[in-house]
């Protein structure tokens, strides 16, 4: 594929839509529609080379034994499911920052250690380029409401048990239910 021109469709207030203008082996001219967080999207240098915009946490009780996980209201699917802790990273702060304050806001909870940081990847390369840096460690305190208005998240300290339980009966975000699965085999 080679990238001929990339063209902004709309700007929203924290995605724009693009329609990306490629043209295949053949010579076959193929529009693809993305989202972006970056509101100024113009090379191919640009799909891949941006900021990464958020933190995901997989997180762990001291024991080792639970892991947590938030059933959380989510707008775009208009239901209830399982996900890691997770949001935006703001400006101006690290990694780290940003993965204390989200953990603070969503659950309450203390990050206490932070035990790995893995390479950034994608959320949903089928139709975005939004980079996620997973926070792996632990975390204490007592899981407290969000302190959004905006999102409806109820955090809970789960067992291998339990979990195994809700990966046959609820929905889960992708990326959750696959560490989720491994975890239980462990």
């Amino acid at each position: 594929m080679e990238l001929e021109f990339i063209e902004k469709i709309h700007s929203g207030k924290f995605i724009s839509r693009y329609n990306l203008h490629y043209k295949t082996v053949s010579g076959k001219p193929i529009v693809y529609e993305i989202i972006s967080r970056n509101a100024n999207l113009q090379t191919q240098t640009d799909l891949h080379e941006g900021k990464n915009n958020a933190v995901v946490l997989i997180l762990h009780d001291k024991s080792g034994e639970k892991i947590l996980l938030n059933r959380e209201f989510r707008m775009a699917v208009g239901e209830w499911i399982y996900n890691f802790p997770a949001g935006l990273i703001d400006p101006g702060e690290t990694i780290e920052q940003a993965a204390a304050r989200e953990l603070r806001e969503e659950t309450g909870l203390t990050l206490e250690v932070i035990s790995d940081i893995w390479k950034e990847s994608y959320s949903a390369i089928g139709f975005g380029n939004e980079k996620n840096v997973v926070v792996e460690g632990i975390a204490s305190g007592k899981i407290l409401p969000s302190d959004s208005e905006n999102e409806e998240i109820e955090a809970r300290w789960f067992s291998k048990e339990e979990i195994q339980v809700l990966l046959k009966k609820e929905r889960f975000a992708a990326r959750t239910q696959s560490y989720c699965v491994l975890w239980c085999k462990k």
